[in-house]
């Protein structure tokens, strides 16, 4: 080995087993002040989420306060791992069309009755939730909604909120419905208490949700508005239906879109190869892929005749759905309707079987515990690669990094606030506060702050600040942490008051036509039932 490896392996090892000594300050003092940079620059919007929660795991390290190893653990720490193997699992149930054939099914028996429907989109959100977690449910069933909302006279904007809201409970199903759950699974096995399992979060879930939807159907007529959202979803089947008049194909729409094959419709922009190319209506294209169907120069269809293409015009290709994606994906052509948008609105499409056995395999294994749950996932995520049901590209695009930056980069920080003892500091404020009350008022303290600033930032990075402090109380007290962590998981799930406390909250603020003001309006007798499971029911399950 060179003189200068050697030299950046010892150095290196240096760093690895000492804390830093950049800025030697006091640990606890300089664990709240990176605590309260880091709030504050999540509550600015300002930064981006995954660029703070380094700077936090950087700041921690440049402080002395933590190791390099222990300031950059979170990066392969088991917990990072699953949630990240979950998004491709994710992706792979939406991309095969699965989700949009749970949805068309389940919503297509609700009729035209409000009632009915609401409870159907909440029910089906909450299972998709459990599943797929909070924002990949919400995405895949927003344009089924909106498109259903659409055709049977129900105003989208008295669906939309419901359907977000009941994501956030149907998170509280399953382990696999949310970070946070796996988040306090492992805080709770790592702090004297043990790991929930797999299906245990349900206990509280079900009754939660079943008494979620009776408070919205019972709150919807007064606190839900009556507005027309900003944006459409594409309906696949009645896009299909205009391009074919569009274009007057003689084809049914049966034959234009399937499982394997479908149109894209294209424009030819300035400086493209195509401008010039001779193209008739039935021609392959030069690659062999694709087939023209038709052409269109502003309103005149050039049909039965061969055109030699110009800037603005537009072709209507039909193929393989990868090879519509490839082609359409090259520069000199500007793509309308991404194909691999199209794609997902058909149900149970190609790999469809493929993603319900294995997601079924990985359930199962979950459900067992026999292997542990960060292995059972990326083996699921693996076979969904090699099987070809999701793409290597698929599988990276499908993650979303910034939840596993900001996941990996607050991580030390709970570790930092047990260590340097600041969760301990806290906790005898908060019990000194509190006095002899009891366990109870702790954790309803613990929890309103939960709730408060689950509002204005990260759920996750919510529960990240408040359990160290929780699993503190709970050692000072000297019970359980067990009801501690599951009563954090369950606030942290009620995101119901501002549009900015998760992303599936935003998602549905366009097409459902909602102001600032409609969440909280809608979301406090939620909040509320959610703080009382909280605070009274789970520590009837889980004793302190």
């Amino acid at each position: 080995m060179s003189p200068f490896f050697c030299l950046a392996a010892n150095q290196q090892a240096r760093y690895d087993n000492a804390p830093s000594t950049l800025i030697p300050v006091d640990p606890i003092l300089a664990t709240l002040l990176i605590l309260a940079l880091a709030i504050v620059a999540f509550v600015s919007n300002r930064i981006p989420l995954g660029v703070v929660a380094i700077g936090v795991a950087l700041a921690l390290f440049g402080t002395g306060v933590l190791t390099l190893d222990q300031a950059l653990a979170g990066f392969g720490d088991p917990t990072v791992l699953f949630i990240a193997s979950l998004f491709v699992v994710s992706e792979s149930l939406d991309s095969t069309g699965v989700t949009a054939w749970a949805g068309q099914r389940v919503i297509a028996h609700a009729g035209t009755s409000k009632s009915r429907m609401l409870v159907i989109v909440c029910l089906l959100s909450a299972a998709l939730t459990a599943l797929i977690s909070v924002n990949g449910a919400v995405a895949a069933l927003l344009p089924l909604v909106v498109v259903v909302s659409a055709c049977t006279g129900i105003t989208s904007s008295k669906l939309l909120m419901p359907l977000a809201f009941a994501a956030h409970a149907g998170s509280l199903l399953l382990l696999t419905g949310t970070p946070v759950n796996i988040i306090v699974s492992e805080l709770a096995a790592t702090n004297g208490g043990r790991a929930f399992g797999f299906a245990e979060f349900a206990i509280v879930g079900v009754p939660l949700l079943i008494l979620s939807v009776l408070l919205m159907l019972l709150i919807g007529r007064f606190f839900l508005p009556t507005r027309s959202g900003t944006t459409m979803p594409l309906d696949l089947m009645r896009h299909a239906r205009m391009l074919r008049n569009d274009y007057s194909l003689d084809l049914d729409t049966g034959l234009i879109l399937g499982h394997t094959n479908g149109i894209s419709e294209v424009v030819v922009p300035p400086r493209s190869d195509l401008v010039g190319v001779t193209v008739s209506p039935g021609m392959a294209t030069p690659s062999g892929d694709l087939v023209v169907l038709a052409a269109r120069r502003g309103d005149a269809i050039l049909k039965g005749q061969k055109v030699v293409l110009q800037v603005g015009d537009t072709l209507l290709l039909q193929g393989s759905w990868n090879d519509l994606e490839r082609h359409t994906a090259a520069p000199g052509m500007l793509v309308v309707d991404s194909p691999a948008v199209m794609r997902r609105s058909i149900p149970l499409g190609l790999g469809a079987r493929r993603a319900l056995i294995i997601l079924a395999a990985m359930i199962v294994a979950l459900a067992t515990g026999v292997v542990p749950p960060a292995v059972v996932t990326l083996i699921a995520a693996a076979t969904l690669v090699l099987t070809r049901t999701v793409s290597v590209t698929q599988a990276y695009q499908s993650i979303s990094w910034t939840t596993v930056v900001l996941v990996a980069g607050m991580l030390p920080l709970s570790t930092a606030f047990l260590t340097t003892g600041t969760a301990d500091l806290v906790a005898g404020w908060m019990l000194t506060l509190i006095g002899d009350s009891g366990p109870q008022i702790a954790l309803a303290v613990i929890c309103i702050a939960t709730l408060l600033l689950g509002q204005v930032i990260s759920n996750t990075a919510t529960i990240f600040i408040l359990a160290p402090i929780a699993v503190s109380v709970a050692a000072s007290m000297q019970v359980s942490v067990q009801p501690f962590m599951m009563a954090l998981a369950i606030v942290g799930a009620a995101s119901f008051l501002t549009p900015i406390a998760t992303p599936a909250n935003l998602m549905v603020m366009g097409p459902g036509g909602y102001r600032f003001g409609d969440y909280w309006k809608f979301g406090l007798p939620l909040a509320l039932l959610f703080l009382a499971f909280a605070v009274f029911y789970v520590p009837m399950i889980w004793a302190f």
